[in-house]
């Protein structure tokens, strides 16, 4: 799934994410941690990967695999 930063706090590394179906969802250090990248612009296009329970597992931009 894809969505776009709707706020992303360097600090703590964590944020909140609008997804295209309109829903908002927070992601936390760990998922941010999980993508490898070192920052995230609020506006910028990420791809969503969520585990079984339904949370953010992994922020990534939509090229990276």
């Amino acid at each position: 799934m894809q969505g776009t930063v709707a706020t992303y706090d360097p600090h703590s590394r964590c944020g909140t994410l609008l997804l295209d179906d309109g829903d908002e969802v927070a992601f936390d250090t760990a998922a941010f941690d999980a993508s490898g990248l070192r920052l995230l612009r609020p506006g910028q296009r990420v791809r969503v990967e969520h585990d079984e329970s339904g949370q953010v597992s992994r922020v990534t931009l939509p090229t990276f695999q």
